[in-house]
């Protein structure tokens, strides 16, 4: 079984050498030392969410504090080409039922979408709010994958500025039920690419033409991701299995 995995501080890991030792501290040290209840000797891996590993073994434990003794450094590159989840926004928490899934499953990046037909909104306060829980979802589901590298979830985008962030370059697929070509057919087009690679995903009332139109514009392609019609809740997670095994990360 692999080691938990738990948070360090942000540079507390960049000079860390073997039989080194790193000192966790709050909230982390309490998870580890109360609930999960380490000891001395047992493994456990920390973390700076930025793709430094630490494989190590508990020292010493208490109720405020976690010392770790470092037994080998794992250095893990950023991924080329990077995928990114484009998540319209969905009500029922069918959105945030998509992003824990796709960190779980490897993703790289997410970015909210609201798109025309999305029911909810963002706006305001309620904005705020919403991206930091879409935020600490993703981060508690890095912890919960044993991931080293917590996706970045960028801000809100409407359509016009989606239109735009598909323009910078990449590759970009909108998942439809009306494409007449697969995504895994055309995901090997993309084996070398060294900037993002997009997957759109619509709301319940699906993407409109108008937004398609735009999208296909500015470089994007539609992609048929099966014989089925998928969830805004699955469809997501559902490409990026079949964009890991194409591109050979599984």
């Amino acid at each position: 079984m692999s080691n938990p995995v738990f948070f360090a501080p942000a540079g507390s890991l960049d000079q860390v050498e073997p039989a080194g030792l790193v000192t966790v501290d709050g909230a982390e040290a309490r998870h580890a030392v109360t609930v999960k209840r380490l000891s001395p000797g047992e493994g456990v891996d920390l973390v700076d969410e930025q793709g430094t590993r630490v494989i190590g073994e508990v020292e010493s434990s208490d109720s405020g504090e976690l010392v770790v003794r470092a037994l080998k450094i794992v250095r893990e590159p950023s991924p080329s080409p990077r995928l990114i989840l484009v998540q319209a926004l969905a009500k029922g928490d069918r959105d945030e039922q998509a992003i824990e899934s796709a960190t779980e499953l490897g993703i790289d990046g997410v970015i909210p979408w609201q798109s025309d037909r999305s029911i909810v909104r963002w706006r305001g306060d309620r904005a705020v709010k919403a991206l930091a829980k879409w935020r600490s979802v993703v981060r508690a589901a890095t912890k919960q994958s044993r991931r080293a590298r917590t996706p970045e979830v960028e801000d809100v985008l409407d359509s016009a500025g989606l239109a735009r962030r598909i323009a910078q370059g990449g590759a970009a697929f909108i998942l439809h039920e009306d494409a007449a070509t697969s995504l895994a057919s055309q995901l090997g087009d993309v084996a070398a690419l060294e900037g993002d690679v997009l997957l759109i995903v619509g709301p319940e009332g699906g993407i409109s033409p108008a937004e398609v139109a735009a999208f296909e514009a500015a470089g994007a392609r539609m992609a048929l991701l099966g014989p089925h019609v998928l969830r805004s809740s699955s469809a997501g997670p559902a490409a990026l299995v079949v964009a890991s095994t194409v591109l050979g990360r599984w």
